[in-house]
């Protein structure tokens, strides 16, 4: 693919990143590197503390080391050449690397809102239908939700990347982001395409508006059980199976509320490139911390793994 304006040929994006003296660009490398390892460690402790722990055998845990996983890939879809920018004199990415990294990104993103959506779905099954809910939440059903998860969070921008990785870009290369995001890029289309334009606008809002009133509808049945519990102590032990899980939804969807209900104009840039580091990178460190603090049996099989 050849993208080009009026006088060279554009070999490359150009991702601005968080422009900043040299010294300042060394301390950023090292800050998202103890970030990154952080986010490693504590998402693989909350994987290897279900697989090592017999009792955490369960569809909550399986759903929550599948989460884990999936935040590990969500952030090593950006976190890795963040890093390798940091240290580029040129900041320069291959046109190939930018269409996966916004292919992967916008993939995994996807991912995330559905995997939250039949979390939600697992919590509402244990306290609406407590009875019922070994026989319905049975292990065939959570792989195969699962496995439903990551093949509509991976089929949902395969379309849309095919075909904006065949239009042709002119101009100026240069996009104010530190990753590939759809709203520079169609800026800079040689060309106004308004039906990739509606194409995007109307995809990429669904996976996060349908998994979000699935949740909120789940929530409300949930809400609406815990109300008709007589004693405080059963109230408090209801909400406390899914206080996380909340507590993670509304990071997770808070910050990409701001992100996309916010103006992109230039003016806003360093706003949205904060927002979209604070679900991207900050979220999935917080999560592991997150369901640590909150979930006793959690917390319990993290400090046998850790022989504390």
């Amino acid at each position: 693919m050849i993208i080009s304006n009026s006088s060279s040929t554009i070999t490359g994006f150009i991702l601005l990143g968080f422009p900043c003296p040299r010294q300042g660009q060394i301390l950023l490398f090292l800050l998202f590197t103890l970030l990154y390892l952080l986010t490693l460690m504590g998402n693989g402790s909350i994987i290897w503390a279900m697989r090592w722990d017999q009792r955490l055998h369960t569809p909550m845990y399986i759903l929550l080391a599948n989460f884990s996983f999936l935040e590990i890939c969500y952030v090593t879809s950006t976190v890795p050449n963040m890093l390798a920018n940091f240290l580029s004199d040129t900041k320069v990415i291959s046109f190939s690397g930018c269409f996966l990294q916004f292919y992967f990104f916008f993939s995994l993103g996807s991912t995330e809102c559905f995997f939250l959506a039949i979390m939600a779905f697992d919590r509402y099954l244990a306290i609406c239908r407590p009875l019922h809910y070994p026989t319905m939440m049975t292990r065939h059903l959570c792989t195969n939700l699962v496995v439903t998860c990551w093949i509509l969070g991976f089929f949902w921008f395969l379309i849309p990347i095919v075909i904006i990785s065949q239009m042709s870009f002119c101009g100026s290369r240069i996009i104010d982001h530190f990753l590939c995001d759809p709203g520079p890029l169609l800026a800079l289309m040689c060309e106004k395409a308004p039906v990739i334009e509606l194409v995007f606008s109307t995809l990429s809002p669904l996976p996060l508006i349908i998994p979000f009133l699935f949740i909120t509808g789940s929530y409300a049945l949930v809400l609406r059980a815990v109300l008709k519990v007589p004693s405080a102590a059963g109230k408090r032990k209801a909400f406390s199976t899914c206080g996380s899980h909340l507590a993670v939804v509304s990071l997770f969807y808070g910050s990409v509320l701001v992100m996309y209900g916010s103006p992109t104009s230039e003016h806003e840039a360093g706003t949205q490139k904060i927002v979209t580091l604070f679900y991207s990178v900050v979220t999935p460190l917080l999560n592991p911390v997150i369901y640590s603090l909150r979930n006793k049996d959690m917390k319990n099989a993290l400090k046998k793994l850790l022989g504390i």
